[in-house]
């Protein structure tokens, strides 16, 4: 996976991430989307309404990147 920096990830607008108010789990590539799919599960401190609203994120970015999802 492409790691971002400190400094790159601080530059990311808010709606770059799965989770924008936490700033978890960026969507800046095919790599970091197959990598928030993985951890979906994993993120704390978020809210139902906050992982519903990810998941959608995750799965625009996922098709944006062509990153094929199945739920489970």
């Amino acid at each position: 996976m492409s790691e971002l920096g400190e400094k790159q990830r601080d530059k990311l607008e808010d709606d770059k991430f799965a989770f924008p108010e936490q700033r978890k789990e960026p969507l800046e590539n095919a790599s970091h989307v197959r990598n928030a799919i993985a951890r979906f599960n994993q993120v704390e401190g978020v809210s139902d309404d906050d992982r519903d609203a990810a998941w959608k994120r995750i799965k625009s970015a996922a098709k944006k990147y062509d990153v094929e999802v199945n739920e489970k």
